[in-house]
């Protein structure tokens, strides 16, 4: 841990509504930093530490459940490697497409703001995602890390993806309007998806660039950063990404948290079971069931083993009733 961190970092945030919560923040960050509020849904909060900046977008409700202090995630990182911060907030999923935010990235190009920092690395996941692709044109030279975002909601491009129609109303034409072109400036960018959520292996699809890695993540759900924080491996997949270390390979070690990861094992279950790969359904039943012992497993080791016996299937040894 930095000896060093801001102090305002330690603040709990917990328990607080949108307004009560900017006004705390305000209170802490006054001496490392500053909130700026950009109209009523949106603010910008700035700690200032090491010469590595932090740039996160996040949503105020996703906030209250990643976070016990409801803090910002980059915070973590803050108390762990001393980088800056600059977190873009939005009371409810916007995927910031407001004039106020343009105009505040507007501002920090024209301030040189960026240029004053040895690294700048973007990050968000879902609508949160694209806005961290899309808003990272503003500092040339970046690095990216987007899970599972969204390249535009403009229907013209994306009408296959009817998840979110009622937000189809939002301009995806403007300025930082289609995501996957505003990484071109990008040193890097990682994409990380699950691709049997098809509308999101759609969407990685458009970010298809030279500089762009995408990876997938298969079994993870629609949350896939929640389930990288439950492993412990997200703030290490950023560190790599930092230190230009964020490889396929790499991620495919890091990845390797899943083996333990027991929502991945039930989702990973539930597809074996439903593809009828009672084999397979029981090895891997029994080997959870080693290490983490559970009622949905055992249930699985039980109806696999009764469905093979009816269909004189040949299984694996049966080590657990």
């Amino acid at each position: 841990m930095s000896a060093d961190y801001p102090k305002a970092l330690d603040t709990s945030l917990s328990g607080l509504d949108w307004e009560d919560w900017l006004d705390k923040l305000d209170d802490t960050a006054d001496a490392d930093g500053y909130v700026e509020r950009l109209g009523d849904a949106h603010a910008a909060i700035f700690i200032e530490h090491k010469p590595t900046l932090l740039v996160t977008f996040e949503a105020f409700p996703g906030l209250r459940v990643t976070s016990p202090e409801a803090q910002p995630l980059g915070w973590q990182l803050g108390r762990a490697l001393g980088w800056s911060h600059l977190c873009l907030a939005s009371q409810t999923d916007s995927w910031f497409r407001e004039g106020r935010v343009f105009g505040y990235f507007d501002r920090l190009i024209d301030d040189g703001f960026f240029e004053e920092f040895d690294q700048v690395i973007f990050y968000g996941s879902g609508p949160a995602g694209y806005a961290a692709a899309a808003f990272s044109v503003a500092a040339p030279g970046a690095r990216v890390l987007a899970i599972q975002p969204q390249a535009t909601l403009d229907p013209r491009m994306t009408e296959w993806d009817e998840r979110f129609r009622r937000r189809r109303k939002l301009d995806f034409t403007s300025r930082y309007g289609y995501a996957p072109d505003m990484l071109d400036a990008a040193d890097r960018a990682v994409i990380l998806y699950d691709p049997e959520i098809e509308e999101d292996a759609m969407h990685a699809a458009l970010f298809a660039r030279g500089n762009v890695l995408r990876y997938r993540m298969r079994y993870m759900g629609p949350r896939l950063d929640r389930g990288l924080m439950r492993m412990n491996i997200l703030l290490r997949i950023i560190a790599q990404l930092s230190a230009g270390k964020l490889d396929t390979a790499n991620l495919a070690r890091l990845y390797r948290g899943r083996r333990g990861d027991v929502p991945y094992l039930k989702a990973l279950l539930t597809r074996l079971e439903d593809d009828g790969r009672l084999y397979l359904t029981a090895r891997l039943a029994q080997r959870v069931m080693r290490d983490t012992p559970g009622p949905r497993f055992r249930r699985a080791i039980r109806a696999a083993y009764k469905k093979a016996e009816e269909q004189g299937v040949p299984m694996p040894p049966r080590e657990i009733d």
